[in-house]
């Protein structure tokens, strides 16, 4: 086995360990969430089918590519590279724009009572699930590319042209004029998202900041203290959220726009395999950043480690 795919595999196992049970985590966090309250936030439900996605992009791509990276398993043959790359793009633009989607309800939440924007706000938490939908639907139709021009790198692929090479597979566009086009509708589909999102965040950094500066006020007058209430925290963990997905983003983004201006394929994938790792990175660390700063999912996680050993003392007394 030769040095780099040792590399890729290590990379690629290191996303795996920490964004499989970090999103797990969050998700089993919801779950148990409503099964003790009987109902969820839209701004959770939100959160969790991110994390559900986000799962979803971390087991299909990195724990695949593991498995291939260490000749564990043989994957990626012509089904299998349509299934994984189909279903890797589906929810990596679904996680881009359910992040979008939950700046864009923050913003809406910090918006003053009786106001216009308080009103879009409970219209949008009324049709969340025909938000969702509409979500699925559309990415999953710009993501059919993968299903149509994706094969296994088994095939000849001597006299490939127009295609893109990702490691075990190739997806081939019949002309040029295809792959730039397909290359475009991606990233408008990731660059409308991150601007509106980024201004979304501007809008909730400005908030914050009045805030603070009226709380600093308030405290020199009264001499008390004000707390910044649950709005305020949820504000600055999605514009953490955001700010790590500018970030990968942006850098997945840049390599992508240089892999379409390379008139043949590359023989080598490092380029496609930085633009996965960096997507995918952002999959693997969300759930670390939502654990750290929502109080729900890290009290409810809290709760159920320490109730294990209570469970193990209380059987350990009823069996002496």
């Amino acid at each position: 086995m030769a040095s780099d795919e040792v590399i890729r595999g290590m990379l690629y196992l290191s996303l795996t360990i920490v964004g499989v049970p970090g999103n797990a985590a969050v998700i089993l966090a919801f779950l148990l969430l409503v099964y003790h309250e009987n109902r969820l936030l839209p701004a959770d439900a939100i959160v969790l089918h991110l994390a559900c996605v986000n799962l979803l992009v971390v087991a299909v791509r990195c724990l695949l590519e593991t498995l291939a990276s260490f000749r564990l398993a043989s994957i990626f043959g012509d089904l299998g590279c349509k299934a994984v790359i189909f279903i890797y793009r589906t929810c990596r633009s679904l996680s881009i724009w359910l992040t979008f989607v939950l700046s864009a309800y923050q913003c809406l939440s910090i918006a003053p009572p009786g106001s216009r924007w308080a009103s879009f706000r409970a219209l949008v938490s009324h049709y969340l699930g025909f938000v969702f939908l509409l979500l699925w639907l559309i990415n999953t139709c710009m993501s059919s590319s993968g299903i149509l021009f994706s094969f296994g790198t088994q095939t000849n692929s001597t006299l490939i042209h127009h295609a893109i090479n990702v490691q075990f597979c190739f997806v081939h566009f019949p002309s040029k004029l295809s792959r730039d086009a397909n290359g475009a509708a991606q990233v408008g589909r990731d660059v409308v998202p991150m601007a509106l999102m980024t201004l979304a965040s501007l809008i909730i950094l400005v908030f914050l900041y009045k805030h603070s500066q009226q709380v600093k006020g308030l405290r020199s007058s009264s001499g008390g203290a004000a707390s910044g209430g649950a709005e305020q925290r949820a504000a600055k963990a999605v514009v953490a959220l955001v700010t790590l997905y500018v970030i990968l983003y942006g850098v997945d983004n840049g390599l992508w726009v240089y892999t379409l201006t390379e008139r043949k394929t590359m023989k080598s994938a490092l380029i496609s395999d930085l633009r996965i790792f960096f997507s995918s990175l952002y999959a693997a660390l969300s759930p670390v950043v939502i654990i750290v700063s929502n109080r729900k999912v890290n009290g409810r996680l809290r709760c159920t480690a320490q109730e294990k050993p209570v469970q193990e003392r209380a059987t350990s007394l009823s069996t002496m």
